[in-house]
């Protein structure tokens, strides 16, 4: 373990056995209700307030400022829907809290449903995690029988029942309204807003949508006080992340750390640095729908909100994937393009054939038969794709395009026929 990882959300990661109901409340697992049902809910939210908890599913919306959209008085019930559905690619910090310490994630549940008076609860999970969703559905087994969850939680005349609802493998069902639509048994597309779900969501009741994380983090913030997380971070951007580190560094894997580190330093120091002893290309700094950061742009970034949009990018996720010098960045763009279309909906024109265009010329280009015009073409396409959809999968997609049409032009220019050198070889794809 490094010197700058902290463990919060981490703590009972490398415990055996964490996952079984005995183990965690070995090791403080439900610590915290006794002092949760001495609180008013009102009081709850606002600690979480101070706390400053983000969202973490990528917006960064304050968890606590979230909660207290909930209109009063409406004679509906009110829904918590966890929103585990972690379809970002080179996103996987979420699957670690489901099979490490699902407890936490339950516990965390039970905070919040205090706070915002829900009794029923979703967890929306990818279809793809089946060894997650196991683990998951066993622990949430156990909190009943324990007492937990239930008709009285804890002993307390307050019922929380919670379910998990597993999705067919759809991208855009991470999209909070998308989710709600597939809880509901409809086909994952997004809804338009307003009504925000805070307001009209799930079977058109008050809704709150929270990521895994957010969730998970609020044990703590429960047991230790809205000061102790407020510690970790910076002054806007508090508390810890789990972050992912893929790609090509001498060290992969998951770490925790407060926010607000130089990129830079946890790159080469937690991180091992550039594997191979190769040169940096660029970074992207939160999940593949975040715009790239070259390697002198990473120098400077900071990870929190503020710095990676003062750069021009998003921390999204906290999904790092580092490229090194012998990436062919229009592979990578075909690749990502490949992705957003796959997986978009096709409720919106711009989104369901824009894509589509956008990836034919990516792959015209790579078999040697674009020109400089096509390339004027797909940046002017990322421009009028962008924010005229229900959602942003389109924004999701050509944020990350447009800069790296804009910061690696050459390696486009590269692949044109029309340029002043000979054309490369054909590369040959695979996909339909």
């Amino acid at each position: 373990m490094h010197e700058m990882e902290v463990k919060i959300l981490s703590e009972k990661f490398d415990i055996e056995n964490a996952h079984l109901l005995e183990v965690a409340k070995d090791h403080g697992a439900y610590s915290t209700l006794e002092k949760l049902f001495s609180m008013a809910p009102g009081d709850v939210t606002e600690e979480v307030k101070k706390s400053g908890l983000r969202g973490r599913g990528g917006a960064g919306f304050p968890a606590g400022v979230k909660w207290g959209f909930l209109p009063k008085d409406t004679g509906k019930p009110t829904y918590l829907a966890v929103n585990s559905d972690e379809s970002e690619p080179a996103t996987f910090k979420d699957r670690y809290i489901l099979v490490r310490d699902p407890h936490m994630l339950i516990e965390g549940i039970i905070i919040c449903c205090w706070a915002i008076g829900c009794h029923d609860v979703y967890i929306y999970i990818r279809g793809e995690y089946t060894s997650q969703v196991k683990v998951l559905q066993a622990a949430i087994d156990e909190a009943y029988a324990a007492g937990y969850l239930g008709e009285k939680v804890a002993g307390q005349d307050f019922r929380i029942d919670v379910t998990v609802h597993r999705g067919a493998g759809a991208y855009v069902c991470g999209e909070e309204t998308a989710l709600l639509e597939s809880i509901e048994g409809k086909k994952g597309q997004p809804r338009s807003k307003p009504p925000f779900p805070a307001v009209e969501g799930l079977y058109g009741c008050p809704t709150i949508i929270n990521n895994v994380q957010t969730i998970a983090s609020l044990p703590f913030i429960m047991k230790n006080g809205a000061q102790a997380y407020s510690a970790y971070g910076t002054e806007k951007s508090s508390g810890t992340h789990l972050f992912g580190i893929s790609g090509h560094v001498e060290k992969p894997g998951m770490y925790e750390l407060p926010l607000g580190l130089p990129l830079m330093d946890v790159l080469e120091q937690v991180a091992g640095g550039v594997w191979k002893g190769r040169k940096l290309k660029g970074v992207i700094p939160g999940g593949s729908s975040t715009p790239v950061l070259t390697a002198e742009e990473a120098k400077t970034v900071m990870l929190d909100y503020e710095s990676m949009a003062e750069h021009g990018t998003m921390f999204g996720s906290g999904g790092i994937v580092v490229l090194d010098e012998t990436v062919d960045v229009v592979k990578l763009v075909e690749n990502l393009i490949y992705f957003y279309h796959h997986e978009s909906c096709g409720q919106c024109t711009p989104c369901r054939e824009g894509l589509g265009w956008m990836k034919k010329i990516t792959r015209k280009l790579l078999a040697g038969e674009g020109t400089m015009a096509d390339i004027d073409l797909l940046r002017e396409l990322c421009d009028n794709i962008e924010m005229k959809t229900v959602c942003v999968l389109s924004a999701a997609c050509t944020m990350p395009v447009r800069s790296y049409l804009d910061k690696f032009r050459h390696e486009f220019e590269a692949y044109a026929k029309d340029r002043a050198n000979s054309a490369p070889e054909k590369v040959e794809l695979q996909r339909n």
